[in-house]
């Protein structure tokens, strides 16, 4: 099998990379990045010389870097390469436009002209807007995006239903709640909660703190591509999640727990435009038609995370100063040449 992996040197497209090589003996993965702010070539810096895998610099939104990268003729397409950060988007929505509309636009036309290619989408809860307390989406929900991210991801899905509807694409979309784990860039929630911590830094928690979220150890989540990848049928879309939303000031508090910090650490900020209040899926159909279910809970989740950003520091430096960005050139630059726009 041979697999395109668009966006595989972030956090989620890093770990499914190696869960596949790792699960998997006869596989050959072309990890496609642009290595924006979030793309961390030092997330997969242990793979460089496996046959089985090959980096190659690029930009979904570029055409011709996207045609030549098709000729090496795919089974299948798994795309998380996208703009992901909320409070970006707020900034400045015009990166998650490109990226994640017009960015999957290029590579769903390069995809119909291989109709038994496979196109897995990854998509995001935040498309459903907030859950009223006690609820959960289901894959029947309404979508109702509350932020410029989130609505550049719905927009996305439209696009592949749409050319799925039109042109047959053998398309399959999952809608993940939050994911935690290893190499997850520092900016987000729990690395920057246990980052600051060990620092004896103050911890910034937007609002109130009670808004929630229902947190997916990546691992799991890798799992659920894979299969989805083998097994879902074509126009099949699933919610995937861990099916226990807990509040941000309760997941401070047990980082802090763990780690044997005082809750002084927190530090209330004043909350962000348009924060949704609460995420919460029901995966219900995965489980049913895939046989899937979470295997680690959140406890053991947060334990690894913590035990594997303690254990890899230099990672953590790296990522927070910038300093990995360097590393592309020093191993990657001449093999990624043609591939450049």
């Amino acid at each position: 099998m041979k697999v395109l992996v668009t966006g595989g040197a972030g956090f989620i497209g890093s770990n499914f990379v190696r869960q596949l090589l790792q699960s998997r003996g006869a596989i050959q993965i072309v990890n496609f990045d642009k290595l924006t702010y979030a793309g961390n070539p030092e997330n997969l810096a242990d793979l460089k010389d496996d046959r089985r895998y090959e980096f190659v610099r690029g930009d979904i939104c570029d055409p011709d870097a996207v045609t030549r990268l098709f000729d090496r003729h795919f089974d299948v397409v798994v795309h998380f390469a996208a703009e992901t950060h909320v409070d970006r988007s707020i900034e400045d929505a015009t990166p998650f436009l490109e990226t994640n509309i017009r960015g999957t636009l290029r590579l769903l036309e390069a995809v119909r002209k291989f109709p038994s290619l496979r196109f897995v989408h990854i998509s995001t809860d935040e498309v459903y807007g907030s859950a009223p307390s006690g609820e959960s989406f289901n894959e029947e929900s309404e979508l109702d995006p509350g932020s410029p991210y989130s609505a550049s991801k719905a927009s996305a899905e439209h696009f592949v239903q749409a050319y799925a509807n039109t042109y047959g694409v053998s398309a399959v979309i999952l809608r993940c709640t939050n994911n935690f784990g290893p190499y997850q860039f520092p900016e987000k929630l729990i690395p920057l909660i246990i980052a600051n911590a060990e620092e004896d830094k103050p911890i910034p928690v937007y609002g109130d703190g009670m808004q929630e979220r229902d947190w997916l150890f990546v691992e799991d989540f890798c799992v659920a591509i894979s299969l989805a990848m083998e097994k879902a049928k074509p126009g099949s879309l699933y919610n995937v999640s861990a099916g226990r939303p807990q509040r941000n000031l309760e997941i401070v508090r047990t980082i802090l727990k763990h780690l044997g910090k005082p809750e002084s650490l927190i530090q209330f900020v004043q909350d962000r435009p348009g924060h949704d209040r609460r995420y919460a899926l029901d995966s219900s159909k995965l489980r049913r038609e895939l046989a899937w279910k979470p295997s680690v809970t959140f406890e053991e989740g947060i334990q690894k995370t913590i035990s594997w950003y303690q254990q890899h520091r230099e990672w953590l430096e790296h990522a927070r100063s910038g300093e990995y960005r360097s590393y592309y050139d020093r191993h990657y630059i001449k093999r990624a040449e043609t591939f450049r726009s």
